[in-house]
């Protein structure tokens, strides 16, 4: 009896190895109930897959958009900042756009464009291509393009010219054939200069085509110039190189700069040296300024 006794008896070790094995299973398992499991294959499966929907969804998004940038039209005219720098115009290119539009004047062609901003050949090569004017501009850059044969018109001495500085828009109209809105845009800068100083002035009056001016100038002249005080370019303030039409504020800073940094001018043409300065501005400007 004692034999089968012995036979199940557990040796107080082995008991004590079994006991310490069951808290290491059941803490196991309570490990296992409570610890986070990690989503199931089929779950990041379908995730990665969304994700990746997301970036081709994007990628096509940011495609269609470069290529409506690259191909769309527009209308030169109406630049914002934000465009023109996408274009790659310069800050003091746009200035020049957005001065020139403020006194609603309009871009009509690329040379247009080109006059006013003083943008580079290179870039204007590549952003013209997506100009697109209004139908009637077309027609009005057709009819300027038109070689009109040179008319000759009858001789007047000075004293049977009248004077360019005291004619109205009408007569304008009625003696020389003048559409109301050219005649009108000559009285409004004739005014803005205070007069007119030389016939060479009508040049500056945007619109007006080269026979219009050759007619106006066979009955007209100037007679009653406008009495400029001639202002020393070397020695003159920005205020006062402001005054003069053909400056606008920066580049009568840049003027101030270019005379300080050499000292003084000797000559106009030395101006052409500043960027974005024209050089046929200078017979105008000599009407208003002197190097000594």
């Amino acid at each position: 009896m004692n034999n089968i006794k012995s036979h199940f008896e557990i040796h107080s070790r082995f008991r004590n190895g079994i006991f310490l094995l069951s808290i290491i299973l059941f803490i196991m398992l309570i490990g296992y109930y409570f610890y986070p499991k990690s989503p199931s294959s089929k779950h990041d499966f379908a995730e990665l897959i969304s994700f990746q929907k997301q970036i081709d969804s994007l990628k096509s998004i940011a495609e269609q958009q470069k290529k409506e940038y690259r191909l769309q039209p527009f209308n030169p005219n109406f630049i914002s900042d934000h465009k023109g720098y996408k274009l790659g115009l310069s800050a003091r290119e746009l200035d020049r756009l957005h001065t020139y539009r403020k006194d609603n004047k309009w871009i009509n062609s690329i040379t247009d464009f080109k006059k006013v901003t003083q943008v580079s050949d290179s870039l204007l090569a590549v952003i013209s291509p997506l100009f697109k004017f209004p139908e009637w501009t077309k027609k009005s850059n057709a009819a300027a393009n038109r070689k009109y044969p040179k008319k000759k018109y009858p001789v007047k001495t000075f004293s049977q010219k009248k004077d360019l500085n005291t004619v109205s828009s009408e007569e304008l109209e009625q003696s020389i054939g003048l559409p109301d809105f050219v005649a009108d845009r000559i009285i409004r800068y004739r005014n803005s200069v205070g007069g007119f100083t030389l016939d060479i002035q009508l040049e500056d009056v945007h619109g007006l085509y080269d026979y219009q001016k050759d007619k106006i100038l066979s009955m007209f002249t100037v007679k009653t110039p406008k009495k400029i005080k001639k202002v020393n370019i070397n020695t003159a303030s920005v205020n006062e190189l402001v005054e003069i039409p053909y400056f606008d504020f920066e580049m009568a800073l840049d003027i101030k700069d270019f005379i300080e940094s050499n000292g003084s001018i000797s000559n106009f043409d030395e101006l052409g040296k500043i960027e974005g300065f024209s050089l046929k501005k200078i017979d105008k400007i000599k009407l208003y300024l002197t190097i000594n």
